[in-house]
């Protein structure tokens, strides 16, 4: 139907007769003359409709936006003045010299040259938003990347391995999506988290190394990078240590920005541990190109009259810390309370913070409510540790060490972009040194920070069950800009091993054989050390296009509350579906209550 894409139509094709196919991006009528910009997957060409050819110059008067054509045409030149620089195909037009409409278009619901549309309307008439150019790019490049890490693994020995969509479900992690089984009454499926499991599994088949890009599926809250379903690239390896797979996969990631992005990375990653990066960024995942660090002031405020600092700092729980912002005095009063807010969020109780006015005055230099509490040895040791500077601003956190990470993390990388601190470029990092454990104070149990399949950093079960709280694991992410593009571990190839750490967590032997009583069989069947990392390829392929969601590297996304406006999924289904299925809706308690 076409001889060239329309943006493929250039200077090389001049006197060519053509024939283009593609929507009306956009129709001007100039004085007797129709102009009509043409789009297709490509890009775009302007074509002109000359009024000597009444025939089909007629039919253009009637045309509108993304209508659906054929056009045939001779290339020529522009003329003088309307050459456009910023097109492929700016140096050219197209004189129609047949035109066929192949479809006809009601008035689009938004222009796709209208960057303020709602995202739900974006997301119901998702087909025509996918039209833009800037949504065609960001499906291009996703293309490209997973073709790239594709060819990368293959050229690494690993084979393309499909793990089950049907499986069962799992005590830990997000919650399940369930799927009732009609063949076996009263019994569920469940969709996969990961494969995490099944990929062990291969490597105790003998596979040595897999991967795949696996859909997953996590019923769980959202934010801009979660999805419940989402795709991930899955790896595993046998008769690896960490450093082989953090080498093997830190080259791929270079690989990938260097051939579709032409951006050389940093070599090699730095590493920090679990426990540096949450002293100096509260955050397990630090964005490096954020040069602000928290300063700890524990140890110099167990003895200021003033609980708010004091108490934190002489609780076992507690963190007192000070993040310095570089010329930060010239915030006003309710940009201050704006941060305040902000910190709430993450429950902080308020934010406390001085104005550096004269470092050279001491006492006199500085501004804030909270100084009259602090000695002059408390304020010589605050202003050496922090090394602020005239026309700083200090802001404190002071609480549990959850919420003073939390809060003042956010709050630095609030501050970073807000005042532009950050610097242009990539920071990539490994983040090793992860604890197994961790405890939750809701439930009274420790649970698992990574998975319970992470082997830890102890030869032996008791060593493990001795000090759960002290015990790292073989864990390590991949870290880009703040992001997590992915994380893994050494995994627990013992079955005593395995069995002790989900004793840890609270599964006794009876629901351990219940729920895993697969993996602790395969376990004692000569299963070889092996370790793996999992990529979430929406988050990657959001950093590299710059987009501002996992949902505009998406093709067919769901909303905030997991919906999907387009085909207006979920929905309900027939009585007798449900009756195939034994079972039976019932109204929430709230509801029925009311009712």
């Amino acid at each position: 139907m076409r001889t060239h894409y329309c943006g493929a139509v250039t200077t090389d094709a001049l006197d060519q007769e053509v024939i283009l196919t593609g929507w009306v991006h956009r129709r001007r009528d100039h004085g007797g003359v129709i102009f009509v910009d043409l789009r297709d997957y490509h890009g775009l060409v302007q074509v002109v409709f000359d009024p000597d050819r009444e025939a089909i110059f007629t039919m253009a008067e009637h045309i509108r936006n993304e209508f659906v054509l054929r056009v045939t045409g001779r290339v020529r030149h522009r003329p003088a003045g309307t050459i456009n620089e910023d097109l492929a195909t700016g140096h050219v037009e197209v004189l129609a010299t047949d035109l066929e409409v192949l479809n006809r278009s009601e008035t689009p619901p938004f222009q796709l040259d209208d960057n303020d549309v709602h995202e739900e309307n974006r997301l119901k008439y998702r087909y025509i938003d996918l039209r833009r150019p800037e949504m065609q790019q960001r499906l291009r490049i996703r293309s490209s990347v997973i073709s790239h890490l594709r060819r990368y693994l293959e050229d690494n020995d690993f084979i393309d391995v499909d793990t089950p969509v049907l499986t069962r479900a799992t005590p830990e992690g997000a919650r399940d999506y369930l799927v009732p089984s009609r063949t076996h009454n009263g019994s569920f499926f469940a969709l996969p988290q990961s494969p995490q499991l099944f990929k062990q599994l291969l490597m105790m088949g003998g596979v040595d190394r897999y991967y795949q890009v696996a859909r997953c599926f996590r019923d769980e809250d959202l934010r801009a990078d979660r999805q419940p379903e989402f795709s991930q690239l899955d790896i595993e390896m046998s008769f690896v240590n960490e450093d082989d797979i953090m080498m093997l996969m830190e080259r791929m990631i270079t690989d990938v920005f260097r051939e579709v992005l032409e951006v050389a990375l940093p070599q090699p990653f730095p590493r920090m541990t679990f426990a540096e990066a949450m002293h100096r960024y509260g955050s397990d995942k630090p964005d490096l190109r954020i040069g602000l660090e928290f300063v700890d002031l524990s140890d110099a405020m167990t003895e200021v009259d003033f609980k708010v600092f004091s108490g934190p700092a002489n609780s076992d729980d507690g963190r007192v810390v000070a993040l310095t912002i570089p010329q930060g005095g010239r915030l006003t009063r309710k940009e201050i309370d704006g941060y305040t807010e902000f910190v709430g969020r993450y429950g902080a109780k308020g934010l406390a913070y001085i104005k550096v006015n004269e470092v050279a005055k001491g006492r006199e230099g500085l501004q804030s409510p909270i100084v009259k509490f602090f000695d002059d040895a408390v304020i010589a040791t605050l202003l050496e540790r922090t090394g602020a500077t005239d026309g700083d601003l200090i802001f404190f956190g002071a609480d549990s060490n959850k919420v003073v990470n939390e809060a003042m993390g956010a709050l630095r990388v609030r501050i970073g972009h807000d005042l532009g601190l950050v610097e242009q470029g990539w920071k990539p990092l490994w983040v090793v040194d992860f604890p197994m454990f961790e405890w939750d104070e809701r439930e009274q149990r420790w649970t698992a920070l990574h998975h319970p399949f992470t082997a830890p950093a102890v030869d032996t079960p008791e060593a493990m069950e001795a000090d759960p709280k002290g015990c790292l694991s073989r864990a390590y992410d991949m870290v880009l800009n703040g992001t997590e593009l992915g994380g893994g571990s050494i995994r627990i190839h013992n079955a005593e091993m395995q069995q002790s750490a989900l004793q840890l967590l609270g599964i006794d032997e009876e629901e351990a054989n219940e729920k895993f009583g697969f993996l602790l069989r395969a376990l004692r069947y000569g299963a070889p050390p092996h370790g793996g990392l999992a990529f979430g390829l929406d988050r990657l392929i959001m950093l590299m296009t710059g987009a501002a969601s996992i949902r505009d590297v998406m093709a067919f996304p769901k909303t905030q509350t997991a919906a999907c406006p387009l085909t207006n999924a979920p929905g309900t289904v027939s009585e007798q579906q449900l009756r195939e299925l034994s079972l039976r809706l019932r109204k929430p308690a709230d509801t029925a209550s009311q009712a």
